[in-house]
């Protein structure tokens, strides 16, 4: 390069890095002013705003409330018939299907008749020609007593017609129930279901032959109207449910797996006469009506047995209640929209809600959603109108 080209590029080099100096001085003045002004703003918007934080909160109610022991109970067919047949042979008909709801008297099952037919016509023929002999005994006794009163015949004579008249009656009486047997025989040729309920798996189809009182039966019906939930207490319990049983049928309740799903009510019938000693529990039998078949048999649920009820309760939801280091704990708001810190002492709990001990009174506000965000004396804001009270 030549000595004027080295000249025109520092020449251009010192006019670049003036150039630089300048637009960064602009920019820092400029960013100076903004950074002032941003910071003046900026303390002016924290005093004004003071960090409210948006909570939801309720109403703490005073109401009556049950008072609840909870278990999980199994629930048990009311009564359970198993199908068998009476009497061999081949099955000709089956008019169930499985899993159907029958109803008492309909029948299910028909066994070949045939041979139970000519069983019976043998018998009625039977009973005929023995009625026949009793009624000619019956006569010849008759005047065989005429004679021995007129001294015609002995003692001896009369005496032998007259056990011919009784073995002749008692002859008579044993086809006759030879006869009602074979009717009954007859009449188990068609299997009838011996209540209302829902049958189970058919086990045996038509073609089978069955014998009388199999060890297998042809099926299982199952009445579930009503039905039975049976449950265990602690036996701590034990005197409380006696106690209040004592007074008056005590309500059972099946506790849906949805909140909004009905409950089944039922009322308690049995209490065990023993507790349980590898457990430590005692038995109890509730009976619900079942109307709409919602309990099915082997179906496990959660109960509730309602002892009495518990008046002026003070009651808040269950997620307003916080769980420190210290114990439990729920923030309550005063009416300056400050949230503070409240020991309390929950009682127990009904389903959502909890009943406290000691702690609040009635009409305060605890806040139920947004704690979080709260500490001591914080200043909050109700982001959510106090609608979703404890129920």
């Amino acid at each position: 390069m030549t000595a004027s080209g080295r000249r025109r590029v520092f020449a251009l080099a010192v006019l670049i890095a003036v150039v630089a100096a300048v637009g960064l001085g602009s920019y820092l003045i400029v960013a100076d002013g903004r950074t002032a002004k941003s910071a003046k703003e900026g303390g002016k918007g924290a005093g004004k705003g003071a960090g409210a934080v948006p909570v939801t909160v309720v109403r703490v109610l005073q109401e009556t409330v049950p008072v609840r022991l909870n278990a999980i109970g199994n629930v048990e067919a009311y009564s359970t018939v198993q199908v068998k047949a009476r009497v061999d042979g081949q099955i000709t008909d089956v008019n169930v299907r499985e899993g159907a709801a029958v109803k008492k008297g309909e029948v299910l099952f028909r066994i070949d008749s045939r041979p139970y037919e000519a069983a019976l016509r043998q018998a009625e023929a039977n009973a005929l020609r023995d009625a026949a002999a009793r009624d000619h005994a019956r006569s010849q006794e008759k005047r065989y007593q005429e004679l021995l009163d007129k001294s015609f015949i002995s003692k001896d004579a009369y005496a032998q017609i007259r056990t011919n008249a009784a073995t002749a009656e008692a002859t008579a009486k044993a086809s006759q129930a030879a006869l009602e047997n074979a009717r009954l025989n007859l009449e188990y040729c068609t299997i009838r279901s011996a209540l209302d309920g829902y049958v189970g798996r058919v086990l045996l189809q038509a073609g089978n032959m069955v014998r009388a009182n199999d060890v297998n039966p042809l099926l299982v019906i199952n009445q579930v109207r009503p039905i039975y939930v049976n449950f265990a207490v602690p036996e701590q319990n034990l005197p409380e449910v006696r106690q209040y049983m004592a007074k008056g049928p005590l309500a059972v309740d099946v506790v849906p797996p949805e909140p909004s799903a009905p409950r089944p009510t039922g009322r308690l019938i049995f209490i065990d006469n023993a507790v349980d000693p590898s457990t430590g529990t005692i038995r109890l039998r509730a009976q619900f009506d079942n109307a709409d078949a919602a309990l099915w048999p082997g179906q496990f649920v959660n109960v509730s047995l309602r002892l009495y009820e518990q008046a002026d309760a003070l009651v808040v939801p269950s997620p307003a209640v916080q769980t420190g280091p210290e114990g439990q704990y729920v923030y309550v708001v005063s009416p300056e929209m400050v949230a503070d810190v409240r020991k309390i002492a929950v009682q127990r709990t009904d389903g959502e809600r909890s009943i406290v001990a000691k702690g609040l009174a009635r009409d305060e506000l605890v806040v139920v959603r947004g704690q979080l965000r709260l500490g001591p004396k914080t200043r909050v804001q109700i982001a959510k109108p106090a609608a979703a009270e404890a129920s």
